[in-house]
């Protein structure tokens, strides 16, 4: 299995950590976040990894050259020219990510102890085009899930916006908060029709029409997003601690 680290946003929310280095390089418990993601993915023995770069990239592209994770390949996908959200970061890194392996999409920002041997073997055993990992949790944007946990559609749940991949099932659908972690067939490169900067939620509710998009639901101990300043806070906490 291959895979591609998002690594390329602007870390907004983390400005008060980020107006001199990317979100990506944001340290926890001294090491940065794009160390642990890395070091997550070797430690299952994914070794070619893509990481797509844009906010302060020649900081990321010099922390890759002086560390050099002995066994793995890492490529880097620029977007120095254009952010191209998560859809867009996908579609660029095509070239790295081709050929017949499944693709782990993980965001740079997440801290999980998920087991991704058991995420993988759930993908394959699915015959998904895309596996997203969700969480029972408490957002205001929810991805709808039948029953049988395939895509839906998708729920704004402050202003009740909704986008609707399955009519027949989207009035029963189970709300799921999406991880930011999700495995992809390379196949999807042929069904992208989208150009330019574009969110790959919005290609998955697009393809779950025609195309097999499934749920992987997550209930391990430990998840977090470090994009949002109290999750940074807690999560300090955790690691001085335990993890």
């Amino acid at each position: 299995m291959k895979a591609l680290i998002f690594a390329a946003g602007l870390g907004t929310r983390l400005k008060e950590h980020t107006s001199d280095k990317p979100k990506a390089l944001v340290e926890l418990a001294g090491k940065p976040l794009l160390q642990y993601a890395i070091e997550k993915l070797m430690s299952h023995q994914i070794t070619d990894i893509t990481i797509n770069v844009h906010h302060f990239a020649d900081q990321v592209i010099s922390f890759i050259e002086s560390h050099p994770f002995d066994g793995a390949k890492i490529h880097i996908s620029d977007e120095r020219q254009e952010l191209l959200d998560t859809g867009g970061g996908l579609k660029k890194a095509e070239h790295f990510l081709d050929g017949n392996e499944p693709i782990l999409i993980y965001n740079v920002d997440v801290i999980s102890n998920l087991d991704l041997k058991i995420l993988e073997n759930y993908h394959h055993v699915s015959v998904s085009l895309a596996t997203l990992v969700v969480r029972q949790r408490e957002t205001s944007r929810y991805l709808m899930f039948s029953k049988d946990l395939q895509l839906a559609g998708w729920k704004n749940q402050s202003n009740g916006d909704t986008k609707i991949s399955r009519a027949d099932s989207f009035d029963d659908a189970i709300p799921f908060a999406f991880s930011g972690i999700q495995i992809v067939q390379p196949q999807i490169f042929k069904l992208i029709t989208e150009k330019g900067k574009f969110p790959i939620i919005d290609l998955y509710l697009r393809l779950a029409k025609t195309e097999k998009i499934c749920a992987f639901v997550d209930k391990s101990t430990v998840w977090m997003d470090l994009g949002k300043p109290d999750q940074l806070k807690m999560a300090e906490q955790l690691f001085s601690k335990n993890y």
